[in-house]
């Protein structure tokens, strides 16, 4: 198969699958006229199934289809062979019909069962377009080809893709009316607005140098009246006493004079040692 109709193929089945819900493996339904002619081109009719699909195929074929390649004599017996080894898929038809009248009854108006239908039947393929999301398979002189999808499978496709552009009637219920009159916003007043707070210095706070300097003086024990009267009665009786206790230990050098000064001298340095005294 040529590469573009390869990439045909598979964005034809993508579409099958995003608009319908098809999955693999594919539900292929084979009616006796594609069997016959599988046979008469030697051809793998699995195989082909899933290069055209581009997955994984399983083929089915109804009692009804066999039954009509039973009534064919042993001529078609390589046919018979072949639908034997496919699935078998109820019909649920008590007497045998026509292939074509039960395969399109196994269709029926929906695809409910999601088939992809592979005939050789005319008919049948122009019965099964006017049916949206049905693939149609058919042989073309030894080559198998998938046909575009029908006007009705196109209609289906836009239907569904318009409906989930829309929220669904649960979604819808869940949304807030608005057919109440909502309020407009206030707007708010224009006014001078406040400095800066990051460019405004901060206040310093006040100073209370007073206040620890009296809460030392509270803190420091007050002497008792009649001792304070003791101590200053002391300190004015022996003035004298306490500065000699304070310079007893330091001595004037006495100075040397010359010798006619000698007794002038002698007499100054005795009157300063008594003042200190």
């Amino acid at each position: 198969m040529r590469q573009k109709r390869a990439k045909a193929y598979r964005k034809l089945m993508s579409l099958y699958s995003l608009s319908f819900g098809f999955r693999q493996p594919y539900q292929v339904l084979v009616d006796s006229h594609m069997c016959k002619e599988a046979v008469a081109h030697k051809i793998e009719l699995v195989k082909q199934l899933g290069i055209v699909l581009q997955g994984t195929v399983k083929p089915m074929i109804t009692q009804c289809c066999i039954h009509e390649l039973y009534l064919q004599g042993k001529e078609q017996q390589p046919a018979v062979d072949l639908a034997k080894t496919f699935e078998r898929r109820k019909c649920n038809h008590r007497e045998a019909i026509p292939g074509d009248d039960c395969i399109s009854s196994v269709v029926g108006e929906t695809n409910k069962h999601r088939y992809v239908i592979a005939s050789q039947s005319h008919e049948l393929r122009q019965e099964l377009r006017a049916v949206p999301g049905v693939p149609i398979v058919h042989m073309n002189r030894s080559v198998m080809i998938l046909e575009p999808p029908s006007d009705a499978t196109l209609r289906v496709k836009a239907l569904t893709e318009e409906k989930a552009l829309h929220a669904s009637e649960p979604e819808v219920a869940k949304l807030p009316t608005t057919s109440a009159p909502t309020e407009p916003p206030k707007k708010k007043k224009k006014g001078p607005k406040g400095p800066n707070p990051l460019s405004v210095k901060k206040k310093k706070p006040k100073s209370d140098g007073a206040a620890p300097k009296q809460k030392k003086e509270e803190a420091e024990p007050q002497p008792k009246t009649g001792e304070k009267r003791r101590r200053e009665d002391d300190a004015e009786a022996h003035p004298l006493a306490q500065k000699s206790e304070g310079t007893g230990h330091k001595r004037k050098r006495r100075r040397k004079h010359g010798g006619t000064g000698g007794a002038g001298g002698h007499d100054a340095a005795t009157e300063s040692h008594h003042l200190d005294e």
